[in-house]
């Protein structure tokens, strides 16, 4: 099959590697018909991002059709459409039995810090990921959603991921109605973070970013207010918006290749003294108001960061953070979009064959051409 393949720090390509086959009697093989870029394999494209191994295959977003399933799955059958999460999860260990998909004790031998994740490094299991034409997915009865006969593909790829995540890390911020929520990032998962936090009843949200082509569709496509960090202070600016106090809910929605911060862009991007820069973390703890929330989805990768504590503990915030229980979120969020209060699709700003799979990372990337989400046509057709 083809598949994207890592070169190391900054290179990729289309290679050729064997197709996948059951190894486990609970397998499925999918053929993957839509696989998309997330803003987290930037991390692994730039060196990030520990153990990420050369020869991998990226890619934890994708849906397609079950080409072959092993003996004992029962619940899929091969030409069966289906959009899978990134978390591969076991569905009957500790965490899995109370919705913690993404803590999955079983599928993840490497460490206890995630579950397995498709097509990121081997700290998450070393699974090969889904830019690929084909792509083996265990424990094929717990994960995959099966797509409803009337929907797209692209209608539900998000699912596998950046919707659901941005939804629960509005859920996590414990939005109460008529409460300012700030995203910081608007990006894919900022964005439907902000489409979230309005669903959950927020009375206002503004979005941070410093790309003004970003800002730009989060206002068409969210109805935010924004601020740009490069045009303004903007830790002041969010206080005068908020009568002084600082927004309710502060949304990390960038993680650890956040800009704004010379000195932990050297020290975490540059350097890798710190697990990347903290700069939305930090940002957050001192934008908010005292006793507010802050919510973390942006990824950042073990040991330590220099991160604010102090100016936290000592204005009560409270802190939720996790990788997204993508599979708990899957069918409400599929309702919603079905209603037409997400348009998920709606992001998806190009599409590239596999073959071009180089081109397609560094648009992304560098956020040429308006870029907010690029997908992939594994097979190079729909």
């Amino acid at each position: 099959m083809q598949a994207m393949v890592y070169e190391g720090p900054y290179r990729v390509r289309v290679g050729t590697k064997p197709d996948p086959v059951i190894q486990h009697p609970n397998d499925a093989i999918i053929r993957v018909t839509r696989s998309a870029i997330c803003g987290s394999d930037l991390h692994l494209l730039h060196g990030l991002v520990t153990d990420t191994r050369v020869g991998c295959t990226f890619g934890h977003e994708f849906a397609g059709v079950v080409e072959e399933v092993g003996p004992s799955v029962r619940s899929l059958k091969p030409g069966d459409r289906v959009v899978v999460p990134f978390n591969i999860s076991c569905g009957s260990c500790f965490y899995c039995k109370r919705g913690l998909f993404a803590n999955c004790e079983s599928t993840n031998p490497s460490s206890d810090l995630a579950s397995g994740v498709y097509g990121y490094s081997h700290t998450t299991g070393g699974y090969e990921g889904g830019q690929a034409q084909y792509v083996r997915v265990p424990f094929a009865d717990v994960g995959p959603m099966k797509i409803p006969d009337d929907m797209e593909e692209e209608e539900v790829l998000f699912l596998s991921d950046i919707l659901p995540t941005g939804y629960q890390g509005a859920e996590m911020g414990n939005i109460q109605p008529g409460d300012t929520v700030v995203v910081f990032g608007a990006g894919p998962v900022g964005l439907f973070a902000m489409k979230s936090a309005w669903l959950l009843g927020a009375g206002r949200v503004i979005a941070v970013d410093h790309v003004a082509y970003r800002l730009d569709f989060a206002r068409r496509y969210a109805q935010v207010e924004t601020l740009n960090f490069k045009e303004t202070d903007v830790i002041p600016a969010l206080k005068e918006m908020t009568e002084g106090r600082g927004p309710d809910v502060c949304i990390d929605a960038v993680g650890m290749e956040a800009e704004g911060s010379t000195l932990h862009s050297v020290l975490g991007v540059k350097l890798k003294m710190e697990a990347g820069s903290p700069t939305a973390i930090n940002w957050c703890i001192q934008a908010a108001r005292k006793g507010g929330t802050l919510s973390i989805i942006g990824v950042y990768g073990p040991p330590w960061n220099l991160v604010a504590i102090g100016t936290a503990m000592n204005k009560g915030l409270t802190f939720r953070m996790n990788q997204c229980n993508v599979k708990r979120y899957m069918p409400h969020l599929l309702e919603h979009i079905r209603a037409g209060r997400i348009d998920a699709k709606g992001i998806i700003t190009h599409r590239f064959p596999l073959a071009e799979i180089s081109r397609a990372y560094e648009l992304f990337e560098k956020k040429q051409d308006g870029c907010i989400k690029c997908v992939l046509l594994p097979h190079g057709h729909a």
